[in-house]
């Protein structure tokens, strides 16, 4: 019999008690936690620091956006920073039962960010920068998902569900840049 077939794949419930009682001091990061909780922490102050950009940004062209057809985009641009505040909050919460502080200080926030905060000229600039703000995310949120795979799968769970929305925007101002410039800026098959 190998080595492999001797050693149980699920702790005995004696051993996952032992192992809880002589660990207590470090709260939810167990010896099973296969990632680097610092590490953690620190690539989820950028996650944090993207959402709170994005909130500011949509908010921003939520209250002046402007023309004929801006009030069906300002509720969609509401709408979004409402989904964007509730992934800071999910990412805020991840930091803490890590061990972290969640950084809302909105000095150097820009710095800290992966997407711009940018107010746009017009109505389509405000999309456009939407647009290229999600897309940002998107790639940014993927790489993320690669990087935890295995080794942290609640956060990788977690930024899994933050992407889908994320992809959700990225079509919904795709669709409003189409609607408003009258040509895709993406080729269709």
């Amino acid at each position: 019999m190998s080595a492999a077939a001797k050693e149980p794949f699920l702790s005995d419930i004696e051993t996952l008690r032992a192992r809880a009682r002589k660990n207590i001091a470090e709260g939810n990061v167990t010896e099973t936690y296969g990632g680097d909780a610092r590490k953690t922490i620190e690539i989820l102050q950028t996650v944090l620091a993207t959402e709170l950009v994005c909130v500011l940004r949509y908010t921003m062209h939520a209250v002046t956006a402007t023309g004929i057809s801006s009030e069906g985009v300002k509720a969609e641009f509401m709408e979004h920073a409402k989904d964007e505040q509730e992934h800071a909050m999910q990412v805020a919460e991840r930091i803490n039962q890590l061990g972290g502080k969640p950084d809302f200080n909105p000095e150097g926030l820009a710095s800290r960010s992966a997407s711009q905060y940018s107010e746009g000229q017009n109505l389509v600039d405000q999309i456009r920068e939407n647009l290229i703000a999600e897309r940002i995310a998107v790639d940014h949120y993927r790489e993320l998902i690669r990087y935890f795979a295995d080794k942290d799968p609640t956060t990788r769970v977690m930024i899994e569900g933050i992407l889908a929305k994320e992809e959700e925007h990225t079509n919904d101002m795709h669709d409003l840049l189409v609607a408003h410039e009258g040509k895709p800026m993406l080729p269709k098959d």
